[in-house]
């Protein structure tokens, strides 16, 4: 089977049409595990589990990595495959329907992964960052914030590159920590209503930054 490039393929998309599917797909993009390992954790039935996990295999987005014997019958350990790139350009040539499950299906993983991080500590330290920021910008100040988006990526990733270096220099006992960044913008719609030329809700929790208003003239 041809391995999936492009968002706007029919079986990406009808890939990620099922929240168990999602769910499924970042389970297995973290490690190894088969259908019985999956249905613990998610708390569903085997035999739904199954029936998704061979769907996924179908459609190519997971692989077979091994078998293994386990109480007379044989257990199947999948891993997720890479997932297609997407650029700047085939985002914006990728019809709706493809943007709307893929977008879907990864709010629905950073809940979960949000969700689950946040159950165990994950933002108890006093330097963890959680926060919303209401903007009101221009053409050219998009163009500005994405590109500085970009650049918040490029640099986590030089950071990453030289925790690796330090870990690695450290020994096998060197303690490390799993670090979960979520970047995020879009054209935002409120939340609530406006009332008098004011939003009347919309906080989160966590800190948050409101738009400021422009100055009366």
């Amino acid at each position: 089977m041809k391995p999936i490039k492009s968002i706007d393929d029919p079986r990406y998309v009808k890939a990620l049409s099922h929240p168990i599917r999602v769910r499924v797909l970042a389970l297995l993009e973290e490690r190894m595990a088969s259908p019985v390992e999956l249905a613990d954790v998610l708390g569903v039935s085997l035999g739904s589990v199954s029936y998704h996990v061979r769907n996924l295999h179908r459609l190519g987005l997971i692989e077979l990595k091994k078998e293994t014997r386990r109480r007379g019958a044989i257990e199947h350990h999948y891993r997720a495959k890479e997932r297609p790139s997407v650029t700047d350009k085939a985002w914006s040539e990728a019809t709706p329907i493809a943007k709307q499950a893929m977008v879907g299906s990864m709010l629905r993983q950073f809940q979960d992964y949000a969700d689950a991080s946040a159950a165990a500590g994950g933002f108890d330290r006093s330097d963890a960052h959680i926060t919303r920021t209401r903007m009101k910008l221009d053409e050219q100040g998009w163009k500005d914030l994405s590109k500085a988006c970009h650049e918040l990526l490029d640099k986590a990733a030089q950071i990453e590159r030289s925790a690796e270096e330090r870990i690695e220099k450290a020994g096998p006992d060197a303690p490390s920590i799993d670090v979960g960044l979520i970047n995020l913008m879009f054209e935002g719609a409120p939340m609530m209503p406006e009332r008098d030329g004011r939003r009347t809700g919309g906080a989160l929790r966590g800190r948050e930054r409101p738009r400021r208003k422009a100055p009366a003239r």
